[in-house]
């Protein structure tokens, strides 16, 4: 009962069902429930007692099993497992068994492709063994060739196209990796002779790569002589502060120069500098005085400095002779004509440079025929090789940006009678004329060329005549036919 401000009055309570379960009991009366109604609620509990009987006709769902409380956790009993436990058992035991086949280690089987890979191995390194045994005998017989045994080796698998050069200074053949170190070594040992050349050599070889700084130091040393030859006897003009700033950034960094100097007569002289309260020395180069036969000397080889070349080792044009063969246009290049050095990637780095800035810029014929030309400058070297009438092939080894003249020079001295006027006939049935100075890359002449070697028809048709029934005598020299080869390509 609740009471409101001094009165009483009666508030009904709703039901509350207790459900549970009886064992050994009808499926019927699963559920029991109990009504909680209050006092005067006891009339009520008839008339729902009479309201639910008519209704036991209705089914009621039923639980099955014993009741029990969601809270209650009960242990799980042993030999009893959930759909996914008998889900997931199967793949546990294949992923075991596929473990266990991977750790065991599987019998290598051994293929006749084996057999036959291992066989070609073990020529291959008998026939390397045997290359470089002879390349050994033939380093030890070459008098002052100073190439290496393991070059020789290498060259002699590019035998038909072999790459090398000559020291203009020793006669000795190097190879394109070892040129520009023994041809550093050659000017070192030329200073025992001639220093003033030595040095001459070493400005312009050592720093080919940096003309604009070569003129720049050529002309500071060409002002010091100057002022020394005008005034002889005055000691200023003759002495050289080395840590002056113009002589350290102009002529003390650019190799060779100060070898030059003292080659003229400047001394390294230590002098002590003047104002100091400590004693302090500074370098300078100190000309004595000098004569005016000195003088005249001195202005002599100034001007050999003013002329002076790089020392660059000569292409050996190496001129081989082959018997007629059908493997005549097939070229087996040695690695060395497609290594760049690293003014070759400078240039081709400013190349690609103007590439960028042409690509935006609508071009004429005339620019992409350019282009064109500038994309074979990639080649340094070409091979090529003459077809003579006879058959036989003249092979030499040319820059790439050598003149048609080049050529035909080169084919006049390999040839007997090479006073007679000839044709030669590139691919595309060009006919390449002598007099034109235009570099063989322009004539689509790199990497590799076949040429055709005719007669000129007005020259030869009387000596032909002449010579009916004659047989024709041979066309290349006798030391060129002594060491003729066939290509075993």
């Amino acid at each position: 009962m609740v009471r409101n401000k001094g009165k009483s009055r009666w508030i009904p309570t709703l039901p509350t069902f207790r459900y549970g379960r009886k064992e050994n009991e009808d499926d019927d009366d699963d559920i029991q429930g109990e009504i909680v109604i209050g006092r005067k609620g006891k009339k009520k509990q008839g008339r729902e007692k009479e309201r639910r009987e008519p209704k036991r006709d209705v089914v009621i769902p039923t639980f099955t099993g014993p009741g029990k409380k969601l809270s209650d956790a009960e242990p799980p009993q042993v030999g009893q497992s959930s759909d996914t436990d008998d889900m997931r058992a199967p793949m546990v035991a294949g992923a075991a068994a596929l473990a266990r086949i991977e750790q065991r280690q599987r019998p290598r089987v051994h293929t006749s492709q084996d057999a036959f890979r291992q066989h070609v191995r073990r020529e291959l390194e008998a026939a390397g063994a045997a290359v470089a045994a002879a390349a050994g005998e033939k380093a030890a017989a070459a008098e002052g060739s100073q190439v290496p045994v393991e070059d020789f080796a290498r060259l002699s698998l590019y035998s038909t196209c072999p790459l090398t050069f000559t020291c203009p200074l020793t006669g000795a053949t190097l190879t394109k990796s070892d040129r520009e170190m023994r041809l550093k070594e050659a000017i070192s040992k030329r200073f025992e002779q001639d220093a003033v050349e030595a040095s001459i050599m070493m400005i312009h070889t050592y720093n080919s790569h940096h003309g604009d700084k070569v003129k720049a130091a050529v002309d500071i040393i060409n002002k010091y002589v100057d002022n020394v030859s005008k005034h002889p006897t005055e000691e200023k003009y003759r002495r050289i502060k080395v840590v002056n700033k113009v002589f350290q950034e102009k002529v003390h960094r650019v190799e060779g120069c100060r070898e030059f100097l003292q080659a003229l007569g400047f001394q390294s002289t230590m002098v002590p500098v003047e104002g100091q309260e400590e004693e302090e020395e500074e370098e300078f180069l100190v000309l004595p005085e000098q004569t005016a036969d000195a003088l005249e000397l001195m202005t002599e080889r100034m001007d050999r400095l003013r002329r002076g070349e790089p020392v660059r080792a000569r292409l050996d044009r190496r001129p081989q002779a082959f018997r007629p063969s059908l493997n005549a246009a097939r070229f087996e290049l040695p690695p060395e004509f497609y290594q760049p050095t690293a003014k070759e990637l400078l240039r081709e780095q400013q190349e690609r440079s103007e590439m960028v800035e042409q690509i935006a810029m609508l071009r004429t014929k005339a620019m992409r025929e350019k282009q064109a030309q500038r994309e074979l400058q990639k080649y340094n070297y070409t091979v090529l090789r003459v077809r003579l009438p006879d058959g036989n092939l003249l092979q030499g080894t040319f820059y790439a940006w050598d003149r048609v003249p080049a050529l035909f020079s080169f084919v006049r001295e390999s040839l007997v009678d090479g006073g007679k006027p000839f044709e030669l006939i590139a691919p595309g049935a060009q006919k390449l004329q002598e007099s034109e100075e235009v570099a063989l890359a322009q004539c689509n002449l790199v990497p590799t060329a076949l040429l055709v070697f005719s007669w000129d028809p007005a020259a030869v048709r009387p000596d032909t005549a002449a010579a009916a029934g004659v047989k024709s005598p041979a066309l290349l020299k006798a030391d060129l036919l002594n060491s003729i080869r066939t290509l075993s390509m």
